[in-house]
């Protein structure tokens, strides 16, 4: 599929395939946490566009929350290794089961430091959801406990994730061109 915008060189996951995988994770997690207190934690600003789509989809009666927590600045293509907090939660996590919608696990840095901080706030249970998982670049021991797709080294846009702030907009994952990102 030819993408819509001359900076893509590919689309990697289509309209399509990210609609038909949220309406099944969505599934998933109404089975996994019926009955239960869910408490749905957006991280920002790149998880935005999967939550907002991801929580529709989820049937049964949650909450939301957002965090801005970042091992990234501006324009860098690469985790720096220090991970800070700069939008802490609202809501006192106690008996609840957490659930962390992030847009991509990439080295897992940021989130091996969030959850263990997490779990301290006394939850029921914390795990994680993502659209994307890049498992090649692992640098931390963690996984997601709901994937949608994995993906390959490359350095993907769309579908809330950015270079520099831009493409968050385009409703597909596709990569970036080198010369986007190399200037």
């Amino acid at each position: 599929m030819k993408p819509n915008h001359k900076d893509i060189d590919h689309i990697l996951v289509s309209e399509e395939q990210l609609k038909a995988k949220v309406a099944e994770l969505g599934a998933q997690i109404s089975r996994d946490y019926a009955g239960r207190d869910l408490l749905m934690v957006s991280i920002l600003k790149g998880a935005v566009v999967f939550m907002a789509d991801l929580m529709r989809a989820v049937t049964i009666p949650c909450a939301i929350d957002f965090m801005v927590v970042s091992s990234y600045g501006g324009a860098n293509t690469s985790s720096t290794g220090l991970v800070k907090i700069i939008k802490d939660l609202d809501q006192d996590l106690t008996g609840k089961d957490v659930l962390i919608v992030e847009d991509i696990l990439d080295t897992g840095i940021t989130l091996s430091n969030l959850v263990p901080m997490l779990q301290l706030r006394n939850p029921r249970s914390v795990r994680l959801c993502t659209i994307l998982s890049k498992p090649s670049r692992r640098k931390a021991e963690i996984a997601p406990d709901y994937c949608g797709f994995e993906v390959p080294d490359e350095f993907v846009v769309g579908y809330g994730l950015d270079y520099d702030e831009r493409y968050r907009n385009l409703p597909y994952v596709g990569v970036l061109k080198p010369e986007v990102y190399s200037k």
